[in-house]
């Protein structure tokens, strides 16, 4: 008679990490002997975790020891939020939770500790919109040590291409309401892409998307390097990150990433409003703006770039951090995993909240990019542009073209968010 085997339906990510831990032979089975071992493994670092919560070792856990413990992870959870947590543990009812309750809970739970279970929390990277000033993604320890990560980071690039490349229209109109729509020249949604295939028919719409794919690589690779860099200076450790930090290295990471590929950014700005002729193509275009107007033009509107890069990102964390922990205190009863729908939602909510602080900044931006060609001395600084665009439009015409910026974010998160996933199946990752 052949050995017991128990066999996991692989499409479960929680299951399948407890085979690939478990699976010694690699034969996508777990026998008695490897399920044995693993468990005792398991068993061991839960008791490690257990005991790093226990902070008076009295042999239990309270509501207070989870609110200290999420709070050095920087995750702030109300008292009722923490009385939550416990009692989706506490099987006798007592409100404090031992050291059986606690393996009971997590035993066949792939996560062995506070950080792996906070992973599910974390702001994820699959969100493109096409506004590259979010937080980067972090990745476990486990994760940095395999090829995990990097294969993250291609199919959030692969994902991000088909998501830009899907919304393209609506994002060239958002450009083009930002820079030629004005009170007396008001742009409507069918208006503008009537005039944008008039101009240069259908195949228009997609101008200046090249560009915008082509940085999504170079973009997302320093933004991650720069991140963890920036880390290792704000934290002692490098791995355990309030969020105030983490605001703070995400913002540092987004300036370096930024500083590195704006020029792309004018390109891309500039390829999106040209005229049909106008350029023959992205080196046709960098080559003409060197010649006519130096090294400098490449540099036009860096610097409410920049500025934006800090409402942007600080809002939408906050907001996402907010979300969840309001998920959470009402929720976490049943499971500590809010599921992909909670963590788009929680995204999708935190990424518009940050676009309208940032929007100014980025109509702005946006405007001395396309304003670059003209002579030195017509040139405006960011202070004279926004007061002559509140003097001629009012308040609301800071806010030109956000409307197709608002219609891009629930297509360009589905996309994202499919081709993520089967990019994640065709390479393999099991998260």
């Amino acid at each position: 008679m052949s050995p017991a085997k128990i066999t996991f339906v692989v499409n479960r990510p929680q299951l399948m990490r407890i085979v690939s831990t478990g699976d010694q032979n690699k034969d996508g089975c777990l026998d008695f002997n490897e399920f044995t071992k693993y468990l005792k493994e398991h068993e061991m670092k839960l008791l490690l975790t257990f005991k790093s919560l226990d902070r008076n070792n009295d042999g239990h856990i309270d509501a207070t020891e989870i609110q200290q413990a999420l709070a050095d992870l920087g995750m702030n959870v109300s008292r009722e939020g923490a009385l939550k947590i416990l009692q989706s543990m506490d099987i006798d009812g007592t409100m404090m939770v031992d050291w059986n309750e606690f393996r009971e809970h997590f035993l066949l739970y792939p996560a062995f500790n506070l950080e792996e279970i906070i992973r599910y929390w974390k702001h994820s990277s699959i969100l493109d919109i096409g506004d590259s000033l979010s937080i980067p993604d972090e990745f476990t320890e486990e994760e940095k040590r395999s090829d995990e990560w990097w294969k993250q980071l291609v199919a959030g690039a692969a994902a991000g291409a088909v998501s830009r490349t899907g919304t393209a229209p609506l994002d060239r109109l958002k450009v083009f309401m930002q820079v030629h729509s004005t009170k007396t020249n008001k742009i409507s949604l069918i208006g503008g892409f009537r005039q944008m295939i008039v101009e240069g028919g259908l195949t228009s719409l997609w101008r200046g998307n090249g560009i915008n794919v082509l940085k999504i690589a170079p973009e997302t690779a320093i933004k991650f390097m720069a991140y963890e860099q920036y880390k290792k200076l704000l934290t002692s450790d490098g791995k355990k990150i309030e969020t105030h930090k983490r605001f703070m290295a995400g913002s540092l990471a987004g300036a370096t990433a930024q500083t590195t590929i704006y020029p792309m950014e004018v390109l891309k700005t500039r390829l999106t409003l040209r005229k049909t002729g106008q350029y023959a193509g992205m080196f046709d275009c960098a080559k003409k703006i060197l010649r006519k107007e130096g090294v400098i033009a490449f540099y036009k509107g860096y610097i409410p770039n920049l500025i934006g890069i800090i409402p942007y990102a600080g809002i939408d964390l906050a907001v996402y951090e907010t979300l969840k922990n309001t998920w959470l205190s009402y929720h976490a009863k049943d499971s500590p995993n809010p599921g992909v729908l909670v963590l788009l939602g929680c995204g999708t909510i935190s990424s518009t909240c940050g676009q309208l602080a940032s929007y100014p900044l980025a109509l702005v931006r946006t405007r001395m990019q396309a304003k670059a060609s003209l002579d030195v001395s017509d040139q405006p600084s960011m202070s004279s542009l926004l007061r002559t665009i509140v003097a001629k439009d009012g308040f609301f015409g800071l806010y030109r073209g956000i409307l197709p910026n608002f219609m891009k974010v629930i297509p360009a998160v589905s996309i994202s968010y499919v081709v993520y996933e089967y990019m994640k199946t065709g390479l393999g990752i099991s998260k």
